[in-house]
């Protein structure tokens, strides 16, 4: 098996970036979900509820980062120094976060309501703890883990089933991974519990229930169908009872860290 493709997503919510190579960190990958977009109140801002943050590109910059959207502007805003903070919420946890106040104007009117641009430099920290990891793991602004798997063999067999009831197949980046495995097998990530390529060392901790959020076309934030999670209903729900609904990907925490990129060996234990 080889790594098919890596990506990161700057903003979490926002488009994903295509690398050829990428550095992993206790965190995750290397500028991966290091920025978020929370409301007047400090709460995190997805695409659960806010589709059109799939419109907007996010690209890293020497002096911070940079967001367009496709006629509708862009703007820069730089790395905060830090001084200026703001406690943030992401799901259960609660983060004292860097502010970029360049951003608010820009990203209210996109959104039609406030909205601000938070930074998790390092004095922002947060742990995740669960039933599924022995000891507290560093993590981004992600969801859960610091980092999400997926392989090419089970958005194979994922489409194969959408056609056969009459749908259009799904991109990946519908699951928004950091690292896809190319692999013909079907599901082959449900009985991995540890990838190595090269000297990085993963451990697959849980697999990755979805959302609403795979429905959002990630170019155009349209929500036009009920795939994936019509097929992954049919075909891949969760057995285990402490996981609802229908599962697609492993989320993962560094045991060993490095580089990888794409084309890599990837060796699954």
């Amino acid at each position: 098996m080889r790594v098919a493709s890596l990506h990161i997503h700057p903003v979490k919510a926002m488009r994903a970036v295509d690398l050829t190579r990428a550095r992993v960190e206790p965190r995750g990958f290397e500028h991966d979900r290091r920025w978020m977009v929370v409301d007047g109140h400090g709460k995190f801002m997805t695409q659960r509820g806010r589709p059109k943050l799939a419109t907007v590109s996010a690209a890293v910059t020497p002096a911070g980062l940079a967001l367009s959207v496709e006629g509708g502007g862009s703007i820069e805003a730089a790395r905060p120094g830090g001084a200026e903070r703001r406690d943030v919420v992401v799901w259960d946890a609660a983060v004292s976060a860097a502010c970029a106040p360049e951003a608010s104007a820009f990203l209210s009117g996109l959104l039609g309501e406030e909205a601000h641009l938070v930074f998790m430099d390092d004095k922002a920290q947060r742990l995740k703890e669960s039933v599924w990891t022995a000891s507290p793991a560093p993590v981004s602004f992600a969801d859960a883990y610091p980092i999400l798997v997926t392989s090419t063999g089970s958005l194979a067999a994922l489409n194969r089933d959408i056609e056969a009831h009459g749908g259009a197949p799904v991109p990946m980046a519908r699951f928004r991974p950091n690292i896809v495995v190319e692999c013909d097998e079907d599901w082959p990530e449900d009985n991995w519990r540890k990838l190595k390529i090269g000297d990085v060392e993963l451990d697959l901790v849980k697999p990755c229930d979805r959302c609403i959020v795979t429905l959002t076309d990630q170019r155009t934030g349209a929500r036009e169908s009920k795939e994936p999670i019509a097929a992954l209903a049919r075909i891949h729900r969760s057995t285990d009872p402490r996981i609802k609904g229908v599962i697609f990907g492993m989320n993962a925490v560094p045991r060993a860290l490095g580089e990888i990129a794409v084309g890599d060996s990837v060796e699954a234990f």
